[in-house]
Order: C-alpha cells, then structure tokens, then sequence
C-alpha cells in the first residue's frame, strides 16, 4: 500500500491529477489482496480526478 501511495503522490507532487489516481487504482488492481478495492472505487477516484488535485490527495492518502 505504502508502495502505491508514494508512486500516486510523485505524480500529484509533478501535478498530474489523472496520472495519480489511475496510478492508485491500477498499483491497487495489481496485487492479489487489493485487487477488488481499485476496481469498486474507480468511480470515486473519476470525482477526485474532477474535484481537482486536494480531492486527489484525500483520495490516495485515504488508503490504509
């Protein structure tokens, strides 16, 4: 998890809002126990894409 926020972070810090949720949501869908979590919030992490990039953090960093 810690792997994943880090990597959606960089791209949020590079301010690319997109790249960082689907960033999330697809290191998510790659491991075997998160798999189902990335692919039940993807309409969620598409409100935090619109919201903007303080709507993307709360999102990422929300994973626990």
């Amino acid at each position: 998890m810690a792997w994943c926020k880090k990597r959606a972070l960089k791209y949020l810090d590079h301010g690319n809002v997109a790249e960082a949720v689907t960033s999330m949501l697809s290191d998510l869908s790659k491991h075997p126990e998160t798999r189902d979590i990335g692919n039940k919030l993807g309409m969620l992490g598409i409100l935090a894409i619109q919201e903007g990039s303080r709507a993307a953090r709360r999102f990422i960093e929300g994973f626990n």
